[in-house]
């Protein structure tokens, strides 16, 4: 099997992450093979992104015998192994963080075997920061792999650290890195399954209202942290239902889809991230708007569907979830 690098995508295509099916890997009842045969046998989009240290045991330390396994799985199911999801711990040894020359090994290593197992992009967190990102050149370089910074709530296009990976890349004037959107950023509705979630932990209505007003704030997110604490204490929020609140404020923010236009030429990848689906559609994140951006801003590449609904629910199979989260986008790129 060719490295997947030399795919050509016409356009925004859908794929799919085993991140969606987190419930289901928990449970017990798939191994990464028989997953990735239920993601075939379902006709789910057929290019995958792997959470590395999710999905495969060892990694980023894997045997020469997995790599054969992995790259035979992907021939047999008819998949195409994308993206694979990679970390930039940098707190992983106890009572001191990585320097950036350890980072940069760290995620390096991720980057060779990601190469080895066929994938053309890796995916990592904010984490690592623009001086890492600018030593992992060479290393993308040699093994023709993209690396993307996720774009995640809070970490918009406006965020100081986005700012600096925005001049770097223009600096540097490279295909191979990059950023991974993730569609967290632009939400017009915080989850109805994540405030019913908050109902059924004994919240009251008043700091669930507290929560959808200050989200509804266009003011920069540390101050909204700070106007939580003050306001959801005085109406006698405990600490721990302040921090459940708090997760509205770090995985939602408002950002207008078309902002996305900036940073097309940079965009490596996208996390088609979605919390539900109703009547055929996606109540709380614009995707109409979403897919009329990245296909009229000449997107080439794919769209992973990423259910997150399982932070907030287990009542929900993510295959088939996903299965219609790709019938709706797929219905709009056609339109």
């Amino acid at each position: 099997m060719e490295n997947s690098t030399t795919t050509k995508v016409n356009g925004p295509v859908m794929g799919t992450t085993l991140y969606a099916f987190t419930l289901d890997w928990l449970s017990g009842k798939y191994t990464l093979e028989t997953m990735l045969a239920e993601v075939a046998k379902r006709r789910l989009c057929n290019a995958v992104e792997v959470i590395g240290f999710q999905s495969i045991k060892g990694f980023p330390e894997v045997s020469n015998a997995f790599v054969k396994d992995f790259r035979n799985w992907m021939d047999k199911y008819e998949l195409v192994p994308f993206s694979v999801a990679v970390h930039a711990d940098v707190a992983i040894r106890n009572g001191e963080k990585l320097s950036i020359d350890e980072t940069v090994e760290y995620v390096a290593r991720q980057i060779e075997i990601a190469s080895k197992l066929g994938f053309s992009v890796v995916r990592s967190q904010m984490t690592a920061k623009a001086p890492v990102m600018r030593k992992l050149l060479p290393y993308a370089e040699k093994f023709k792999i993209k690396a993307g910074k996720e774009l995640h709530s809070p970490y918009t296009l406006v965020h100081p650290e986005v700012i600096a990976l925005r001049e770097l890349y223009e600096e540097l004037q490279t295909p191979y890195l990059g950023f991974v959107p993730d569609f967290g950023n632009s939400m017009r509705a915080i989850p109805k399954g994540m405030l019913d979630s908050f109902r059924k932990d004994g919240m009251t209505e008043p700091l669930i209202e507290l929560i959808q007003k200050i989200w509804l704030n266009d003011f920069p997110t540390h101050e909204k942290y700070a106007q939580l604490q003050q306001e959801g204490l005085a109406l006698g929020g405990t600490p721990a239902q302040l921090g459940r609140l708090n997760m509205v404020l770090s995985l939602f923010s408002r950002q207008k889809p078309e902002e996305w236009l900036e940073v097309m030429p940079q965009i490596v990848h996208i996390h088609g991230k979605f919390y539900s689906m109703e009547n055929g559609e996606e109540p709380s994140i614009d995707y109409p708007a979403l897919m009329k951006v990245f296909k009229q801003g000449g997107y080439n590449g794919y769209i992973s569907s990423e259910w997150e609904g399982h932070l907030f629910t287990d009542e929900v199979s993510g295959f088939d979830i996903v299965k219609e989260h790709q019938e709706f986008c797929t219905r709009l790129l056609a339109e």
